[in-house]
């Protein structure tokens, strides 16, 4: 139904080998349990080391449910090399305390696998997370859809700011 080669949009990605209908699980997020604590602990580690890398993935850390996380760092773990994407044609599931990723509409074979990774917005480090997806609708970072309205809420204040800045600056020039 898949499989991994070279991703225009990062790194490696995850391709359809046969046209997939919608709604169908494709293939299991697997990696080690463990506790939000270690997710966090790795999680960190993981962007201090590898935030800039163009070919290697950064977190691999999947939340599970409110106590436990999946670290899918682990080699065997092929859905760890899915890419984001601002347009993407599968979602993540949660079904009996296992990760899947599901089909959200049709996939033609060749198509890559991609989805929403869910970044919250968070104004402090929205930028550290380049968006390559290259979709129509791209907005420049990994930000959870959910969240589309803040960010374009945000860039605005901040055009608004730069602007106010601009005149400011022409003002004392035409006093000089």
């Amino acid at each position: 139904m898949w499989k991994v080669k070279l991703s225009k949009i990062h790194g490696t990605g995850v391709f359809a080998t046969e046209n997939i209908k919608q709604n169908t699980k494709i293939i299991e997020y697997i990696g080690e349990k463990i506790t939000k604590a270690e997710g966090d602990k790795r999680s960190a580690l993981r962007i201090k080391n590898y935030l800039d890398s163009e070919q290697t993935g950064s977190v691999y850390i999947f939340e599970l449910n409110k106590r436990y996380d999946i670290d899918g760092s682990f080699l065997y773990n092929k859905a760890r090399y899915i890419n984001h994407s601002c347009n993407p044609n599968c979602e993540v599931d949660i079904i009996n305390n296992e990760i899947w990723i599901s089909s959200i509409k049709s996939i033609k074979k060749g198509a890559e696998l991609s989805y929403d990774y869910g970044y919250v917005f968070d104004k402090d480090d929205y930028r550290d997370h380049d968006c390559k997806c290259r979709a129509k609708k791209c907005i420049g970072y990994i930000v959870s859809q959910d969240d589309w309205e803040k960010f374009y809420k945000w860039e605005k204040k901040i055009a608004e700011k730069i602007k106010k800045n601009k005149n400011i600056k022409k003002n004392n020039v035409k006093k000089k």
